[in-house]
């Protein structure tokens, strides 16, 4: 079972960026995603973001650095403390995560194609089940593999 989840999610994962690619988004590593996710809702603070992804203060700061060069997060000020920089998504960053959304969507489709709608509707509802009932009924932040 570890195995064949961890070959379709690689699979997603790498279709996922080649699709990216052709539609303009190169250059977008995977680890870009868990970020996006991260500031989705809300702006967060660089140590914040490293929680979140359970890394380093530095490494999510060179990351978030990264994705601010390439416009994909900005940094705002913090509205409660005026010293403190929030990573917030960009305008780019907002249109990356509707592009991942829109490919993940055509991926799932192609899936339902070969196991059918229900099977793969099923397949969710199932893995969802087993992840609620190991996390307490809740969804743990989905982050980078160490």
């Amino acid at each position: 079972l570890a195995r064949l989840l961890a070959l379709a999610y690689r699979s997603l994962i790498d279709d996922l960026h080649a699709r990216l690619a052709t539609r303009g988004w190169e250059n977008i590593r995977p680890a870009y995603g868990f970020v996006l996710l991260a500031v989705r809702d809300e702006p967060l603070t660089p140590t914040a973001l490293a929680a979140s992804l359970d890394v380093t203060k530095q490494a999510a700061s060179k990351l978030a650095d990264a994705m601010v060069t390439d416009e994909l997060l900005t940094r705002v000020i913090d509205e409660n403390d005026s010293r403190q920089r929030l990573l917030a998504l960009a305008p780019r960053g907002r249109e990356l995560l509707a592009a991942v959304e829109s490919i993940y969507a055509e991926l799932e489709a192609e899936w339902a194609d070969v196991i059918g709608t229900t099977a793969l509707d099923e397949t969710q509802e199932r893995l969802a089940r087993v992840l609620h009932h190991r996390f307490g009924g809740k969804f743990p932040t989905i982050r980078p593999t160490p």
